[in-house]
């Protein structure tokens, strides 16, 4: 929304906004960008073995990705607002990613040391960071787009967030497909590709949320 734009619509008593906007706003995006991802996922590389929901698996990838997109959602939805605190979701996310960190390093070294390599690496570490990227731009698009109807003050520090959500939206989507079934494989990869979105949203940030 464009700053005169703003003056107009104060002028002439539009009143307060709407409770919860932005979630409002960004709740489809994400949604949206789950299911594109995750038909896209299985139709791509097919769904993992039913047999793998009997394990902690595939809950586990899902549960990461699922918390740090609400976490991630949380801090967008801040940013998207001039003057909103930000320190309580920042924190959030940090935490999440730092939990999942620290299952992957306990998964890590309780396997035998000769063991530890392929734990790490699995059989796809080269192309998941870019399978977790790729799978996510329905979200990143959609995010971005639910961003700039609101009111980011940082585009850049907002688009970064809109990544990270996303990110984790294509994560989860690829948790359908991924059979790898090391959590600190879920712990490096994962993440390093969520990273990358929130990298692309980042520079996407002040092209297309600037006011």
């Amino acid at each position: 929304m464009k700053t005169d734009t703003l003056i107009d619509m104060l002028a002439r008593g539009a009143g307060p906004a709407p409770r919860a906007l932005a979630a409002r706003r960004l709740s489809p995006a994400a949604l949206a960008g789950l299911l594109l991802s995750a038909a896209a996922a299985v139709a791509v590389f097919g769904a993992i073995p039913s047999g793998m929901f009997a394990t902690t698996v595939p809950w586990l990838k899902m549960a990461y990705a699922a918390a740090l997109a609400l976490a991630a959602g949380w801090l967008t939805a801040r940013l998207s607002r001039p003057a909103a605190a930000l320190a309580t979701p920042r924190l959030v996310v940090i935490a999440v990613v730092g939990v999942m960190l620290a299952v992957g390093a306990v998964s890590f070294f309780a396997a035998p040391a000769g063991a530890r390599l392929q734990a790490l690496l699995g059989h796809s570490w080269l192309s998941c960071p870019w399978n977790v990227l790729a799978l996510s731009f329905p979200a990143l698009a959609a995010s971005l787009w639910s961003v700039r109807g609101l009111a980011p003050t940082r585009p850049r520090a907002a688009g970064f967030s809109a990544g990270l959500m996303a990110g984790s939206v294509g994560a989860f989507g690829y948790a359908l497909a991924c059979p790898e079934a090391s959590a600190a494989f879920v712990a490096v990869w994962y993440t390093l590709g969520i990273a990358l979105t929130g990298a692309a949203g980042a520079l996407l940030g002040p092209k297309v949320l600037q006011w």
